[in-house]
């Protein structure tokens, strides 16, 4: 069954217009009687049965609503190393499947890349539309939030996480035991923290340890910075069973 996210109030009824209104009608070929589920992008799944197809608009009667089951019970944030190129697309596409919450991508010392403030707005626009396209496909409950790039310490500062995870190049505390006492606290939501392909200085993880941070591994093998994200994200949720 197709899942849409919706941006106005859902009600007993309700009208598609615009790009999901066309999908629904001419790239699907949905007709009357057939069901959809609309969410409402924070966790409410309602099921809905179209009555009517026009041009340009979709009619649907609600049919119930529940509780997104796909949504991850813990919150995590992403704190992504300012990668080069398009990466950052791959991994807001790639974590928004797997279950991540929030992308914060971070200036650091060795990131290669540095964001352009004049496209800056377009840019986290795009990633914001890629975020709810995965979110749609994967059946998400929420569309991840994607924010503006700033700086490292600034970043780690504002975080409100229970936990916070570094994940190290040159290594650190196994992630089944970190995860491990995560479960038993019944910790809510984790913050993981990735670097830029020149990897992390000495004194960027002595600053996040000093926020609370635990410094973890990946394993033996040097992952790339847009692997890495995908790899500690599906790490974090086969360990917590979500």
């Amino acid at each position: 069954m197709p899942k849409f996210f919706v941006d106005a109030p859902i009600g007993e009824t309700v009208t598609l217009t615009g790009q999901t209104a066309a999908h629904i009608a001419k790239s699907l070929r949905m007709k009357a009687g057939e069901e959809v589920v609309l969410c409402d992008g924070k966790g409410t799944d309602y099921g809905c049965i179209i009555e009517s197809i026009t041009k340009s608009e979709v009619h649907l009667k609600c049919a119930f609503q529940t509780p997104s089951e796909s949504e991850p019970a813990i919150r995590t944030v992403l704190y992504q190393g300012f990668p080069k190129g398009d990466k950052l697309s791959e991994v807001v596409r790639r974590c928004t499947e797997l279950g991540v919450s929030e992308f914060h991508p971070v200036v650091m010392q060795r990131s290669i890349a540095k964001p352009d403030a004049k496209s800056a707005a377009k840019k986290i626009e795009r990633l914001q539309k890629i975020a709810r396209e995965a979110a749609e496909q994967s059946r998400r409950g929420i569309i991840p939030a994607v924010f503006a790039a700033e700086d490292y310490e600034s970043a780690l500062r504002r975080d409100k996480c229970e936990k916070m995870i570094l994940f190290y190049e040159k290594g650190g505390v196994g992630l089944k035991q970190i995860l491990a006492d995560c479960r038993e606290k019944q910790v809510g939501s984790i913050a993981l923290v990735i670097g830029p392909e020149g990897g992390f200085e000495e004194s960027e993880v002595a600053f996040a340890k000093s926020l609370g941070a635990e410094v973890a591994t990946l394993g033996k093998r040097i992952l790339r910075t847009e692997t890495a994200p995908v790899a500690a994200a599906a790490a974090v949720f086969y360990e917590l069973e979500e």
